[in-house]
């Protein structure tokens, strides 16, 4: 589920919870070594700078003035964009950084699974 289905503070809240969990992992495994803390940070990133990014290029057009298919198009795209950019970090994580793949897939994994749980817990407290 993409984070521009949800209104502007609940898409701003839940970055903010994916990040937040991203910092969080990354003391967690510096307590492993430094080499662990900067994989799973580089895991992190992979999943939250990708979202970023389609919450930008899709909430451009989302305004009052909507054009027939024009929004339809900016998900597509932003779709496209977030899964190669995915690929392109976590790649550029395993080859270039020489990342460790336990911290990485565990800090890629957590923020995704903050990216489908935490809409839930911030609907429930905003009633």
């Amino acid at each position: 589920m993409s984070v521009a289905l949800y209104d502007s503070v609940t898409a701003r809240r839940l970055l903010l919870a994916q990040f937040a969990i991203v910092i969080i992992l990354s003391v967690v495994f510096c307590l492993n070594s430094q080499k662990w803390a900067i994989s799973a940070f580089l895991g992190g990133l992979s999943g939250c700078l990708p979202n970023a990014v389609f919450l930008l290029l899709t909430w451009r057009h989302q305004d009052n003035d909507r054009v027939q298919g024009k929004l339809a198009w900016s998900f597509f795209i932003g779709e496209i964009v977030k899964i190669i950019l995915t690929i392109a970090l976590l790649v550029i994580a395993l080859v270039v950084f020489k990342a460790e793949f336990l911290p990485l897939c565990v800090t890629y994994l957590a923020v995704l699974i903050v990216q489908v749980v935490a809409p839930a817990i911030i609907n429930i407290f905003r009633n």
